[in-house]
Parts: C-alpha cells; sequence; structure tokens
C-alpha cells in the first residue's frame, strides 16, 4: 500500500490537474482564433465606414444607412439591458397559464416526494436531504427549460410560414395589421399565441415596436429580433415591405435548414459522448449489485474517497471538454 505523504501528492497533483483543465476550457474561448477572427473582421469592417466618408457617399443614401444602423442599435441596447429574466416570463415563454406561486408549490412536492423515497429506499437523512434539493431545485427547473426549449422549437417550424402569409397579404393590398391577425388566426400553435397577443396590444393602443419588444421577451429567439428589425427600419425609411419579409422568410429557411444539418451530423458526437460519459457510474451501479463489499471501499476508505473525488473531477472536466466540443454556435 503506498504511504499517506504519496497519496497526497498525488492528490494534489491531480487536482491540479483538474483546475488546470477547467481553466482552460473557461479562458481558451478567449484566445481562440475565432476571437481574433472576428476582431479582424470588425476592424476591417470599421477601415471600409472610414474609407466610405473619406470617398463620399450620397448624401440620401447615407442619412438612410444611419436610420438603419441607429435602429439596430437601439433594438439591441434595449434587449441588452434585460439580462435577468423572471419567472413570470420564463413560464410564459413555456406557454404556461399559472402563476409562480404554483410553481413553488410544484417544487416543494417534488422535493418532499424525492427525499420521502429515498428515506424509503433506506438511506441517511443527510442524502434524503440531498435529494429532496435536487428534487425541488433541479427537476422543475429542468422540466421548465425543455419545455421552453421545445415551444421555441414548434415555433422556429412555423415562422417562415408566417411571414410567407404577411409578404402574400401585403402583396394583395391588406395592411401589415390584418395580416398579423389572419397568422393569429388560422397559424398553428406556438405562432398563432404569440400574434395573437400581438394583434390585441395593437388594438388597445400599444406602439408595434413596443409590442415587438414583448413577445421578443415571450420568445427570445434571433429570427423573432430579425422580423421586428425589419418591420421598424421600414415603418422609420419606408420601403417595400413585402420583397424585405420575403428575403427575410428564405433566410430563416436557410437557417432552419444549416440547424438541422448541424444536429444531423453531431448527432453521432451526442451519443458518442452519453455513452461515455454514462459508463462509469452504471459500470459501478452494476459491480455494487454484484459485489458491494468490493466497491463500498470507494465512500468507506480514505483513499477511496480520494479516488472518487478525484474521478468525479475528471468526469466533470471531460463532459465539459466534450459539451464544447459537440455544440455549435450559428
Amino acid at each position: 500500500m503506498p504511504s499517506p505523504e504519496l497519496v497526497q501528492l498525488a492528490a494534489v497533483a491531480l487536482a491540479a490537474l483538474g483546475v488546470g483543465g477547467i481553466v482552460y476550457v473557461l479562458v481558451m474561448p478567449y484566445f481562440s482564433d475565432e476571437r481574433k477572427a472576428s476582431k479582424r473582421v470588425a476592424n476591417v469592417a470599421q477601415g471600409q465606414a472610414g474609407l466610405r466618408q473619406r470617398v463620399g457617399v450620397p448624401q440620401p443614401l447615407q442619412m438612410r444607412r444611419k436610420q438603419v444602423q441607429d435602429t439596430i442599435r437601439d433594438i439591441e441596447a434595449k434587449q441588452r439591458a434585460k439580462k435577468r429574466v423572471s419567472l413570470r416570463t420564463k413560464l410564459m415563454r413555456a406557454g404556461l397559464e399559472i402563476r409562480p406561486r404554483t410553481y413553488y408549490i410544484f417544487c416543494v412536492i417534488c422535493g418532499f416526494i424525492g427525499g420521502f423515497i429515498v428515506l424509503v429506499l433506506g438511506m441517511k437523512p443527510l442524502i434524503a436531504l440531498l435529494a429532496a434539493f435536487a428534487c425541488g431545485f433541479g427537476l422543475p427547473r429542468w422540466l421548465l427549460a425543455r419545455r421552453i426549449r421545445s415551444r421555441q422549437a414548434k415555433f422556429l417550424t412555423e415562422f417562415a410560414n408566417a411571414i410567407d402569409i404577411v409578404v402574400r397579404g401585403i402583396k394583395s393590398g391588406l395592411p401589415l395589421n390584418d395580416c398579423m391577425q389572419v397568422i393569429g388566426a388560422e397559424s398553428p400553435e406556438p405562432v398563432r399565441s404569440e400574434f395573437a397577443g400581438l394583434v390585441e396590444q395593437q388594438k388597445v393602443g400599444v406602439p408595434l415596436g413596443k409590442a415587438f419588444e414583448r413577445m421578443h421577451d415571450r420568445m427570445p429567439l434571433p429570427e423573432v429580433n430579425f422580423f421586428a428589425i425589419v418591420v421598424a427600419i421600414q415603418a422609420q425609411t419606408g420601403g417595400n415591405l413585402a420583397e424585405a419579409l420575403s428575403n427575410l422568410s428564405g433566410v430563416l429557411r436557410d437557417r432552419y435548414r444549416l440547424r438541422a444539418k448541424v444536429q444531423s451530423l453531431s448527432a453521432e458526437a451526442k451519443a458518442s459522448a452519453m455513452i461515455i460519459g454514462s459508463l462509469p457510474p452504471l459500470v459501478m451501479l452494476t459491480l455494487y449489485m454484484i459485489s458491494p463489499d468490493y466497491v463500498s471501499v470507494l465512500w468507506t476508505e480514505k483513499l477511496g474517497q480520494v479516488m472518487l473525488g478525484v474521478g468525479a473531477t475528471w468526469m466533470l472536466i471531460g463532459t465539459l471538454i466534450m459539451r464544447k466540443m459537440i455544440n455549435f454556435e450559428f
């Protein structure tokens, strides 16, 4: 059996490697080539803007570009100002017509049931308390986030079709409000409820920009932001709204196809990551069911506890690295 000094030295070395891995995962994106490339593109764009000013752009076109830039900047500033999302907003995003008090009652019930089940299984009260906290705090949040993602995915599936309805209505002579009213009456959920709320706000006198801002709060997607920017720019600067929305519809369909392609290409990597991440706990559980005395050394002996903690740390680092590798932002 190795000496205690050697065990402590190995534990310190593994802990140092674990901390280094976590720092690498969190800090590396700030020094990656993508960040340098984005800075280079921004510098080139600024240089081109200065070149246009030196060469001279026609005054009406320059004023129109300035209006468009100011509109986009105002919309982005309003969205950045709202970082913190309340529970009521999350429930609205999930499409749940319940109060936050009902959600908290559900959390308490889940925590009580989880702790009671662990106590019935014969575990210690401390473990039962941890299980109650996990079931009462983590499980409802996970279910709520999953429902929000599912609702947003359904919205993206039908959003381009809704914009096509607006384009055809405008080309046939209908105003924008009537087109949105048609979407709020005939489109599938959740597009129907979102546009119905937009129309109701317009009827009570809410400005269109404010109504789109509230819609983006309920459905925080870049596609909704694109739609709001196009309509806001057309309202301030004029132009062919049908053509602009038709181009936007094509862009949204291309984004949807790209997202589906990325998901299909990364499905194998995600499945491999799930299998690799679930193997250690499944193997340990199987060995515990076959031979409890053989595995219980990990949490009854001091050296086993150190090994279990180091293994869990490395598992966490590996999971974070695999998550970074298989999640694509576009």
